[in-house]
């Protein structure tokens, strides 16, 4: 990646029905509404499935991500892909652009996103860059 770009973003968050799949584990579907700030000025929409056992601080999730806006001035949308494991308290998250998933000036985005939760303002560092269509 030969670009960076660091900002702020907001989410609000909403539970959607989940489900009980035994064992003592419990799945939950839930629903974040983003706003990002700084060199990606956008919206997203983030779909997240996530699973919790019975050890306290394990657990799992995936998610989809769609995000439409300006990144440094190019306008579309591009999607994310999200995978993340709680392992006894001990967290990792992968954060990627779904390949050839952007549109208009977006088309060839590729990349990966951190994000630091520091006193409860979210912060992401979007490392990325653009191939040929």
């Amino acid at each position: 990646m030969d670009q960076q770009a660091k900002g702020t973003f907001e989410v609000k968050r909403s539970m959607e029905p989940g489900c009980d799949l035994g064992d003592g584990v419990e799945a939950g579907h839930f629903r974040f509404d983003k706003t990002f700030a700084g060199p990606l000025e956008a919206t997203s929409v983030v779909h997240m499935l996530a699973v919790g056992s019975p050890q306290a601080g394990s657990a799992g999730y995936v998610a989809v991500e769609r995000v439409k806006g300006t990144l440094d001035g190019r306008s579309g949308t591009f999607f994310f892909q999200h995978s993340g494991v709680m392992d006894r308290g001990k967290a990792t998250l992968a954060l990627s652009v779904v390949p050839d998933s952007g549109t208009d000036a977006l088309a060839g985005l590729h990349g990966t996103m951190a994000i630091d939760i520091t006193d409860g303002q979210h912060f992401y560092t979007f490392d990325y860059g653009f191939r040929d269509a």
